[in-house]
């Protein structure tokens, strides 16, 4: 089974973060980061996504520098630390998601220890590689999901911060309200140990960043380098919610254009709709999705036939899976390098966003996902398989800066 224990963690000497904390570093753009180094010297981009002539130096000697100068501090003492996560999602809803963070034993991927469910790209494996060489440390948390239905683990974590102010409390640019308790009691620690004894977990966020950590397990060879820093959420926790991804397109031509027409009215049922509602219901049964194009600018809504594809297990029943394998590795021809970088193809997270890109010409097409049931996540991963890049869109993100995971002892 996965292997968790309490943690010393280094983390900024003052608990107001409200300016050195950031989003994850894959949904920074070159603005974003402008703006985040803007409202502190010591804010976390600098260290997380380093610029420079040699970037990942420069990272290494600032995080070196804020070490020694008591920017951070390290805790003599190992603990878990609590985070609730107040946020009102894509839907409009307002929930609370409540977690914590760990120190986990890096492992190789396999049942009943831990399992991812998406592929990864190469270049920010190579990318997060080189900047954990350099700083010798987990910038950034892992975000992982594991099952505790009698939600045991939080029950303990919740009767230790009761009646207790959090450490910090930081408000995302998006209205998130994050608050963070340290957890010392030996009686609260070992409660959580003897709850997450049997669990098996799944990464939900954070591949590139623990098939990172093999890497660097293996290579440094030392017992911290053993350790990675997660975020540990219950699939049980009524807060937890997944989003969907929507998958944009450029035709490549009249010819691809055609053949994708051609596609979608051998295997799918075509049905148009109002633009308001080309976003499919969650819960409908099947394999379905919204589909725009910017050529007539009409709304569909795809219903897949079934039996097309040599998909198999929960794959052949995934609107992702489908997607790709019938029509974008199809006729509109997108291998996985233009996938992996973005070659006439993209992504949005907001229907409204997808919709815009096509009316306004930037893409060609537009798909429209429903979020994957976090029981499919889980039946994709034990079976083995994994989804494609950005099936899921796990809410909020955890931030980077709330606490700092060092590799070297």
């Amino acid at each position: 089974m996965a292997e968790i224990r309490p943690l010393n963690a280094l983390h900024y000497a003052a608990a107001d973060l409200q300016n050195a904390v950031a989003p994850p570093y894959d949904v920074i753009d070159a603005e974003l980061r402008a703006q985040l180094a803007s409202r502190s010297p010591h804010n976390v981009v600098t260290i997380d996504l380093p610029q420079g002539d040699d970037p990942y130096a420069a990272a290494a000697s600032t995080f070196a520098q804020w070490r020694e100068s008591g920017v951070l501090q390290r805790d003599d003492e190992p603990a878990l630390w609590v985070l609730t996560q107040e946020y009102t999602g894509p839907d409009g809803e307002r929930r609370t998601r409540s977690g914590f963070f760990a120190a986990v034993r890096v492992e190789e991927y396999g049942p009943g220890r831990i399992r991812p469910h998406e592929r990864t790209h190469p270049g920010p494996k190579e990318d997060r590689l080189n900047l954990q060489r350099a700083t010798k440390a987990n910038l950034s948390p892992i975000f992982s999901l594991y099952s505790d239905p009698e939600r045991r683990a939080w029950g303990a974590l919740a009767g230790a911060i009761e009646g207790h102010a959090p450490w910090a409390e930081v408000t995302d640019d998006d209205g998130t309200v994050n608050r963070l308790w340290r957890v010392a009691d030996e009686a609260a620690v070992a409660a959580v140990g003897a709850a997450m004894d049997p669990a098996e977990l799944l990464i939900a966020d954070g591949h590139h960043r623990y098939e990172t950590a093999r890497v660097y397990a293996e290579e440094a060879g030392t017992e911290g380098a053993q350790w990675v820093l997660m975020n540990l959420v219950a699939l049980e926790d009524p807060g937890l919610t997944v989003f969907p991804t929507h998958r944009l397109a450029k035709g490549r031509g009249l010819e691809r254009y055609e053949a994708l027409a051609t596609t979608l009215k051998e295997h799918f049922e075509v049905e148009e709709v109002p633009l308001e509602e080309l976003e499919p219901p969650a819960d409908t049964p099947g394999v379905e999705f919204g589909y725009l194009d910017g050529h007539f600018r009409r709304p569909f809504r795809l219903r897949y036939r079934g039996a097309a594809t040599s998909l198999s297990g929960p794959l052949a029943e995934l609107d992702t899976a489908i997607l790709e394998t019938l029509i974008l590795k199809g006729p509109l021809a997108l291998t996985d390098d233009d996938i992996d970088h973005l070659h006439d193809f993209g992504y949005a997270r907001d229907a409204a966003e997808a919709k815009r890109l096509v009316l306004d010409g930037e893409y060609d097409v537009a798909f429209l996902l429903r979020p994957p049931p976090v029981d499919v996540i889980r039946e994709v991963a034990s079976a083995g398989q994994n989804m494609p890049p950005k099936s899921t869109y796990f809410f909020p993100k955890v931030p980077t800066g709330l606490l700092f995971h060092p590799l070297d002892g």
